[in-house]
């Protein structure tokens, strides 16, 4: 068993860990659906991703001609709603995923998740799949306040703090993941599998992986 060098591993949510987009889809249908909007294609609504419910609701809202900022709110408390009762119906972990976080626990790598999903949604799923008890913390993007999700560096150092101290990598698939990591002056690695905003080669990440089957590896040389 090859020797990490790190104490800790921050892992993102969306894109990363668990393949989300579609129930986060539903959720903005339908709201869009509320408001007269379109509905967004399944495979659409991952490139919706990024930043949080909301400013995957606004993408939505914005490409179809926007609204007026007291009539948004309205829909994006009807998207909150829905997500809250249907987050986890088709979500589901990324193949190779549980085998990742059993190694990692066998080796006493401390493991947090660092998503700017609320912190009630993203620990509710993470208990509907199973896997919530194999985390130190989860730090959601309203756990740190206002302005203090990523890309901020704050829910990193949290994470560091979670996880009782010493040297962490991340692990994320979009650049709000890479400016935080470089923010706290972390390694990260990209998740290419994911709902990358940038194309290959250009995320920023100190190495990329195609596959959670890749990260252990990864890791290592990293050291």
């Amino acid at each position: 068993m090859s020797q990490l060098p790190f104490q800790i591993i921050g892992f993102d949510l969306d894109g990363t860990l668990l393949e989300t987009h579609r129930d986060l889809g539903a959720a903005v249908n339908h709201a869009l659906e509320l408001g007269g909007f379109e509905k967004v294609p399944a495979d659409h609504a991952s490139d919706l991703i990024g930043g949080g419910a909301k400013i995957m609701l606004m993408r939505a809202v914005d490409e179809q001609g926007g609204l007026p900022e007291e009539e948004f709110r309205k829909l994006y408390k009807a998207m909150l709603a829905f997500y809250a009762e249907n987050n986890a119906v088709h979500t589901r972990p990324y193949p190779h995923a549980a085998e990742v976080l059993a190694d990692l626990e066998d080796r006493g790598i401390a493991m947090v998740v660092v998503t700017n999903k609320f912190e009630s949604f993203a620990s509710q799923i993470l208990e509907s799949l199973g896997l919530r008890d194999r985390f130190a913390g989860v730090i959601g993007g309203d756990t740190m306040g206002k302005g203090r999700s990523k890309p901020a560096p704050d829910p990193i150092f949290e994470a560091i703090r979670r996880g009782g101290g010493g040297s962490l990598a991340f692990v994320g698939d979009s650049s709000y993941d890479v400016k935080a990591a470089r923010a706290a002056n972390v390694p990260v690695i990209g998740a290419r599998y994911g709902y990358c905003d940038k194309p290959r080669g250009e995320l920023g990440a100190d190495a990329e992986i195609d596959s959670l089957s890749e990260l252990i590896p990864a890791l290592v040389r990293l050291g």
